[in-house]
């Protein structure tokens, strides 16, 4: 009998084997990276202490002010948001978790985006 998995499944799968070898600190939190169709999320994770330092995605604020975060353009703006919060609360250096996902289109701009803005990773 064969068994098939969704590219959800897999994609967990492999998020699963990078975390083994990932952590974030205090130092050096973890930024990490969802994305859905509609919309992409990205956080900065502390993991020793188990607390999100700072956050951003394109589902925040009023529903009628969102654009939609199915497109690169949307990423770099996430990008960017998510690189100025760690910067505020003090937070240079972080190890990039691309959440099982390819580095390519949207995780790319974002990643891209959050380097030029100021984060070290």
């Amino acid at each position: 009998m064969l068994t098939r998995t969704s590219k959800n499944t897999s994609r967990q799968r492999i998020h699963d084997r990078i975390r083994k070898k990932m952590v974030g600190t205090q130092e050096r939190p973890r930024l990490n990276v969802y994305r859905s169709l509609n919309h992409i999320y990205a956080q900065v994770i502390d993991d020793l202490k188990g607390v999100t330092i700072a956050a951003a995605s394109t589902a925040e604020g009023k529903k009628s002010d969102r654009t939609t975060g199915g497109n690169v353009a949307s990423a770099k703006d996430v990008g960017k948001t998510i690189a100025e919060r760690a910067k505020d609360k003090g937070i240079t250096q972080v190890v990039f978790d691309r959440g099982g996902y390819l580095y390519h289109g949207r995780i790319k701009a974002l990643a891209d985006a959050a380097r030029e803005a100021g984060l070290k990773f």
